[in-house]
């Protein structure tokens, strides 16, 4: 498989660009908490296979002075002692939205989640999941390199 940039689509579609970035900036990470948030979207980002965003997210959580040992860890989240009831709520409610549509995301499941977070960060982590979503399929099918 090549590893060659296929196009710089940030160049070439602006202002989709510009939307898309503006909407990651409005996502309240501080609503979440920036590690929380940084955690889940590596999740996604491990599941949807992006080395841009692995890369971008794992640097970010360095930045934040979160052990290496629960950053590596995120991928066994559930056998790993490092997180919070609250992280591993948000992990795995990440891990189901990014299923879909293999897999529709039960009221059981939501129940749980509403345990740990109120309708407003519900929304939030909603949000949060989809651009790293909308991110990672750019990253991936453009071959965005890691810088």
């Amino acid at each position: 498989m090549s590893h060659a940039p296929r196009l710089p689509f940030h160049e070439l579609a602006p202002k989709a660009f510009k939307a898309l970035y503006a909407l990651s900036g409005a996502v309240r990470k501080d609503l979440l908490g920036a590690r929380l948030h940084e955690l889940m979207v590596l999740r996604v980002s491990q599941i949807n296979g992006c080395a841009f965003c692995i890369d971008m997210h794992w640097r970010d959580l360095v930045k934040q002075d979160v052990d290496a040992r629960h950053i590596n860890a995120v991928a066994g989240w559930r056998e790993a002692p490092f997180f919070t009831e609250r992280e591993r709520a948000a992990l795995r409610w990440a891990e189901i939205v990014t299923a879909i549509p293999q897999q529709d995301p039960s009221d059981e499941e939501f129940a749980r989640l509403r345990a740990h977070f109120s309708d407003e960060e519900i929304a939030e982590l909603g949000f949060a999941i989809s651009v790293i979503t909308a991110w990672n399929l750019l990253n991936i099918s453009f071959r965005n390199p890691i810088r």
